[in-house]
């Protein structure tokens, strides 16, 4: 894969598949002890070590009760303040506080490690769907994958907080506890206790095994409700245009009903598994109070001993009632953390071949030979499509739409490989070098320029992120939006919107063109740069192009043949197939395809040569 970091521990060959939950949180355990992070590590022993002493002090409360109450109980009432067993006393309210200030003292040693895990499990999550391919985005809907990954991560933290800090001392309490109750009593008592334990955890279990598929279907609804949302508001001007306000209205309305329906069923079935536990615990300590009530009765148990298996008891149940409502929590959470790793189990469609290296340009020839491609099984797109581009020369496409014009630059950029035939570039093949190089050596401009929703500055800047203030400035004046910019009331700082809404079709044409000239590349794409440009625009723009392209192999992808008339060569595709070639002048003295297309766009009934440019939002 290109730009692989060292593997984290989900970035493993074996993703879970979906239904996999405890394959899952196998796969998180190693977060809890950070590769290389030696203070990360040292936070965790020191979590551990307040883990057991907050334990000690937990199991040490009630044995200090009960020596306090057989010695309130051995002195009567007469003695007075000095028969008071001060230090039992103070000894049992110290365990107290130190079991709390060990367990906060513990979380505070761990939440380090936790945010980092979060951190680490995100970006290994967002490096990883930008190394899928170009046809997986194209698939998937951006709102459910934001949901996912939100989820995910969050699952992350919750699982290592709670399978570490609660189900792991819960479980070492309740075995301690046991072997204090069968030492000092009869074993009827630890008897009793494990088995009511035993009864509650396979109750548990299964129940929350069942339920397990009612939170899948909830999470499920929740994501298409999300992405049903993001896209209509992404969309807001489409849907300002054909009023369908209502309509969108519906279709989340339809969504959130699925919603509504999943999680009533998954919170009822919660509150069956909420009353069948509490019965479990109810009856086991009913029971555990008579025996020792009987036992106080016939003299085999002091005052103090009753104390001692009631608090025991009740404290045992505390924390086993807690670990069953973490238990759900953690099947709730691997069941997020599946969709997750069901992104990270997706294998990237493009990687790099073993041995790659990086592209090495010597001028920037590049080759198309018998190119052929489709993007689904039956659809050729490409058909045998070969062609020449000298290094520092410019070549044209031409066609009709729908003849896979865009796609060769898609092809080129090794977003897709081809099904046969190859693409080199100075006699280097695409899919012998490495992605990262390949795209770093060609700068596209396309024809639906979406921005991020920053500033300009941040937009133009993207081509070369290091570059300076003045660099911006002189691509921006190349492209042409220099002027426009610095009339703002902000500038260059001023914020172009989502996708950059507030900019009009050409002004993001040319923020485009401004970003890719300050990137610098050695083979320029030019697909329908100028397609929102009105005419005047335009042909300001060319001249600045034809500066900033010289001496640079560039591919030209247009529709409106009279930004392409100076190219060296003009290809004519048409229905995946290379048709006619030659200069502009050669292909309309032939009288063919070209010519025709040519005719037709310089009518003025087909096709107005001016359009008027749309104003920035506000502005």
């Amino acid at each position: 894969m290109r730009g692989s970091p060292a593997l984290s521990p989900l970035s493993g060959a074996n993703a879970a598949p979906q239904g996999s939950e405890w394959r899952a949180f196998g796969r998180l355990l190693p977060f809890l002890w950070p590769a290389g992070q030696a203070v990360l590590r040292a936070r965790v022993v020191v979590a551990l070590l307040l883990m057991v002493a907050a334990k000690a002090a937990t199991i040490s409360v009630p044995l200090l009760y009960k020596e306090a109450v057989d010695s309130l109980q051995s002195a009567g009432h007469s003695a007075g303040w000095a028969a008071v067993p001060v230090m039992v006393l103070a000894a049992y309210g110290a365990a107290r506080v130190l079991a709390s200030l060990f367990t906060e003292l513990r979380d505070f040693a761990f939440v380090a490690v936790g945010q980092r895990a979060i951190r680490t499990a995100a970006l290994e999550v967002f490096r990883h769907l930008h190394r899928l391919s170009l046809r997986f985005h194209l698939d998937r809907r951006a709102g459910g994958l934001a949901r996912a990954i939100e989820r995910g991560t969050r699952g992350v933290e919750y699982l290592l907080n709670f399978m570490l800090f609660s189900i792991l001392p819960t479980i070492v309490e309740i075995v301690l506890t046991a072997v204090v109750l069968a030492r000092l009593y009869d074993g009827v008592f630890a008897a009793v206790t494990v088995t009511t334990i035993v009864v509650y955890i396979v109750y548990t279990l299964a129940v929350t095994e069942w339920r397990t598929k009612f939170r899948r279907a909830m999470n499920e609804c929740d994501s298409e409700a999300a992405a049903r949302s993001m896209d209509s508001l992404t969309n807001f001007e489409s849907v300002k245009h054909f009023g369908n306000e209502e309509h969108e209205a519906r279709r989340l309305d339809q969504a959130l009903a699925r919603f509504e329906r999943a999680a009533t069923v998954s919170k009822t079935t919660m509150s069956l598994l909420n009353i069948g536990q509490g019965l479990i615990i109810a009856t086991g300590l009913a029971v555990v109070t008579l025996l020792a009530g009987r036992g106080y009765v016939e003299g085999s148990m002091t005052m103090g001993d009753f104390v001692l298996v009631n608090a025991y008891v009740i404290q045992l149940y505390l924390p086993l009632n807690f670990l069953g409502f973490v238990y759900r929590e953690v099947k709730h959470a691997l069941a997020d953390i599946e969709a997750m790793l069901g992104l990270l189990a997706c294998r990237p469609e493009i990687k790099d071949a073993g041995g790659a290296r990086p592209l090495v340009p010597q001028g920037g020839e590049v080759r198309f030979d018998g190119v052929r491609f489709g993007y689904e099984s039956g659809r050729t797109i490409l058909d045998g499509v070969s062609f020449r581009i000298p290094a520092g020369a410019t070549t044209a496409v031409v066609g009709p739409s729908g003849g896979g014009k865009s796609t060769l630059s898609r092809l080129l950029m090794r977003f897709y490989d081809v099904d046969g035939g190859a693409i080199s570039i100075d006699g280097q093949d695409v899919r012998q070098v490495t992605q990262d190089s390949l795209r770093a050596a060609i700068g596209i401009v396309p024809q639906d320029t979406v921005l991020f929703n920053d500033t300009i500055r941040y937009n133009i800047a993207y081509g070369r992120p290091e570059a300076g203030q003045a660099e911006i400035e002189r691509a921006a004046r190349l492209a042409s939006i220099h002027g426009f910019i610095v009339s703002l009331p902000q500038g260059y700082d001023t914020r172009v919107g989502e996708r950059g809404l507030k900019l009009s079709g050409g002004e993001k044409q040319r923020v485009a063109i401004a970003r890719t000239i300050l990137k610098a590349p050695s083979i320029w794409i030019f697909d329908e740069a100028t397609s929102a440009l009105d005419t005047h625009t335009e042909r300001e723009i060319q001249d600045s192009l034809r500066e900033a392209a010289r001496d640079h192999t560039t591919l030209i992808v247009a529709h409106r043949l009279s930004t392409v008339i100076d190219a060296d060569e003009i290809l004519v595709l048409d229905g995946g197939r290379i048709v006619e070639r030659g200069n502009h002048f050669h292909l309309l003295a032939r009288d063919g395809l070209y010519a025709a297309l040519w005719r037709r766009q310089q009518s003025p009934d087909t096709t107005p040569s001016d359009q008027p440019e749309l104003v920035p939002c506000g502005a």
